[in-house]
This record gives C-alpha cells, structure tokens and sequence, in this order.
C-alpha cells in the first residue's frame, strides 16, 4: 500500500494551496456566505417539495431545477445506455449526495448500510433496511428487495466509502455483485470550483453547508452499458472487472486501497507529531507555526513541549513532543529526557547535521552544565550505580526547581 496514492485520492484541506485561488476564495467568501444562508431558506422548501410530490418525471424535474438553484448541477452522458430491466446500479462515491443526484434522473433507492436511522434516514433519501445487522443478513434483505416485481433498482457503492474522484478508485467490494447477475455501472464525477468536494471525518451536514457556500458544484452522470457476471468468474474478479470499466471511463486508477485503509491512514495522519523546522530561527516561532496548524490534542502537546523546552532548553523541540505524545505528562518527560540524556543528545546532534548551519533552533545557546560529576569513579558497581543515581535526583530537582521558578508556582505545587 502506497501511502503517496492514498494522500492523492482523499483531500485533507479545505481551502487551496495556490496562492492566487486563496486570494479568489477570499474576495468570494462574503459573497459566498450570503449565497449559503439564501441556499439554506431555499433548501427547506426544496425539501418540502420532494416530500409534497410523488415519485413521477415532474417531481424529479421540478426538483432537479430547485437543486440548480442550490447550486447542484446535473449533467448526463449516454441516458440511452440505461437499462429499464436491470435491477441494480454500481457508481463510484465522490460525495455524500451521489445518491441524491442519480435519483434526480431515474427512480432508484439506497440502502442506508451505517449511521443514522429513523428521520434522518429517510430525509436523506436513504432505504433504511430493517433486518437484523451483518453483512449476510443485509444481503439477503437486499437480494430479496431486487427479486421483487415493482421495485426501484438499487444504488450502491461498492468502493464503501468517499474519495476526491481524481486520482483513483478504492477497490470495490465484492458482495454488492452477489446480489443479480447483471449489473449496470454508473460513472460519476463531480467539479467544484475554490475549495475541495469533501474532507475525511465531515459531517454530512457540514458537507451540505459547504455545498451552499460555493459557486456551484457540477455532477456529471455517465451511463455504461449493463455487465453480467461470466461462467466461472468469481464476485472479486466480476467486482475488478467494473472496477476497471469505471476507472477506464473516468480516466482513473484502479487501485487495491480499501475502506479500511484509508480509515487507517486517517487515523495515522491525525496522531502524528510533525518535525519541526531544523532552520535558524527561536523555539517560539517554530512553536507559534505548529499550534497555529494543528488540531486540539497537538496544540495542548505543542504547548506542553515549550514548557518543558523552558526547562530542558538543550532538547530539540521534537525530540520533547515525541516523548509527550507517549507520556502525555511533563513531569515524566522531563525524567525521561534527564534519564536518556546521552540518547537525546545523540539525537539532538543527528538532527543537526542535517540543518543548514550548527545554530539551529535548539543549539542558540549553550547547554546548562548541570550535570553533577562524581567526586571519584566508584570501584564496585553498587558504588557506580549509587553515584549514579545521585546524579539522577541531582538534574532532576534542579529541572523541578527551574520549572516553578519559570512558571511562578510555589514549591507544594511542583510536587
């Protein structure tokens, strides 16, 4: 698994990195603020109108011209291409309105497989599916619902979860493709302009706001003739198989990445400690960039380290928030850095190496020689490790007596 091809199908920021969209982006924010909050006064009674209409051509076009106006635009490729008969569409999962959209053009119903039931179910146009939970018994419920006479087709995703729609597809699973024989594929792809389609771990409803908020978002349905499973090919070779048609139609890679990994490599992403800079400039800086683009849990540690830096101020930043990412305690990093001082020095002048000059941000100054050195080498090894230890609680109570000096605390405070 390559962790550069996940980082390129999932968008981990919001707003631009060019320079000049960010500047477009701010000049449209005040517009794009008050589009949202009409779009949000519109939205209610666009919803209201689906609810009041029954399923029919009228219904989908009236609806489909009020999401025009929300800024949903729909467009369709090859409509000749779908086929009455078939019972069951795959489409690749680009937002969380995919479902919305396809049911803008043909009657078509999705199962809600996870999160909310009940209302919120239903008001998102999802199929809530009322037998016992498992992946069995969800694909029975679903074979039956398709071998009866008069129902919609079904809408699924087999890639199980979200990309940006510009890189690749997630690998599609395969007990989607157990549920007919035939099957007809459903490429969709989707432009917004300024900022990103969707982010890991947005609400539905946070996606909807933005959604209001831009100039528009562009669907573009395209319909591929209708797939039936060959004589002995397995559900994974027929479920690769579309893949590959989809990716083709797409101009996508088809890749082997799963549902699982990309929540894996979300949750990775979010618990690593980024390096800071090894260039020439003060602690503070390099600290004031990292709680300024970090989440909640980093910054509470980015401002544990520069406590424990005022401390410890021969220690490189990074080496202390790695530390405080396990112990999440400052008083054990301290011990811990006191403890493993030849390895943090050792580490400390790797990292140096590396910089452009001797001063980086953690060498400004001279290390604090408070080391106590032994009156005499001990000739037994108890004698070794008692001098030892000594040297021990030495630097460690001078570290405790120079972060409440620092800090302004009383001495009963600091134990």
């Amino acid at each position: 698994m390559e962790t550069r091809g996940i980082e390129d199908m999932f968008d981990f920021r919001r707003f631009p990195k060019d320079a000049v969209v960010l500047l477009l982006l701010l000049v449209y924010f005040p517009v794009g603020v008050c589009l949202m909050l009409i779009r949000i006064f519109i939205g209610v009674h666009v919803f209201l109108v689906s609810c009041a209409l029954p399923e029919s051509f009228v219904r989908r076009f009236i609806v489909r011209i009020m999401c025009s106006v929300l800024g949903m635009h729909v467009r369709q490729k090859n409509p000749r291409s779908r086929d009455k008969n078939t019972k069951l569409y795959m489409c690749n999962h680009v937002t969380e309105f995919d479902h919305n959209i396809i049911n803008l053009l043909t009657p078509c119903s999705t199962p809600q497989l996870e999160g909310s039931t009940g209302f919120v179910c239903w008001a998102r146009g999802f199929m809530e599916i009322h037998s016992a939970s498992g992946q069995e018994a969800v694909g029975e419920s679903l074979q039956r619902y398709c071998s009866t006479e008069g129902t919609p087709p079904l809408l699924l995703f087999p890639e199980e979860d979200t990309t940006n729609g510009r890189a690749g597809l997630l690998k599609f699973s395969s007990w989607p493709f157990s549920l007919t024989d035939s099957i007809q594929p459903v490429a969709l792809r989707v432009t917004r302009p300024l900022i990103a389609l969707s982010t890991p771990e947005s609400s539905w409803l946070m996606e909807l706001l933005w959604t209001f908020f831009a100039p528009c978002t562009v669907y573009h349905v395209s319909w591929l003739p209708p797939v039936s499973i060959q004589d002995g090919e397995s559900m994974q070779e027929f479920a690769n198989k579309v893949q590959e048609l989809l990716a083709g139609e797409l101009g996508l890679v088809s890749t082997k990445i799963t549902k699982a990994d990309k929540a894996e490599h979300i949750k990775r992403k979010r618990h690593t400690v980024p390096q800071t800079s090894t260039s020439v400039r003060p602690a503070s800086i390099g600290l004031g960039f990292m709680v300024q683009s970090l989440g909640t849990d980093d910054r509470r540690i980015a401002k544990m380290a520069q406590q424990v830096k005022d401390v410890l101020p021969h220690v490189p930043l990074n080496v202390i928030a790695k530390d405080l990412a396990k112990t999440n305690c400052i008083d054990t990093t301290i011990t811990n850095l006191l403890e493993n001082k030849e390895e943090t020095q050792m580490e400390a002048t790797e990292t140096s190496t590396f910089g452009p000059t001797k001063s980086s941000s953690y060498s400004s100054g001279p290390a604090p020689t408070i080391k106590p050195a032994a009156k005499s080498f001990g000739r037994s090894p108890a004698d070794r490790h008692l001098s030892l230890q000594e040297r021990k609680e030495a630097l460690y109570n001078f570290a405790r007596r120079r972060y409440i000096e620092k800090h302004g605390l009383d001495q009963e405070d600091g134990h």
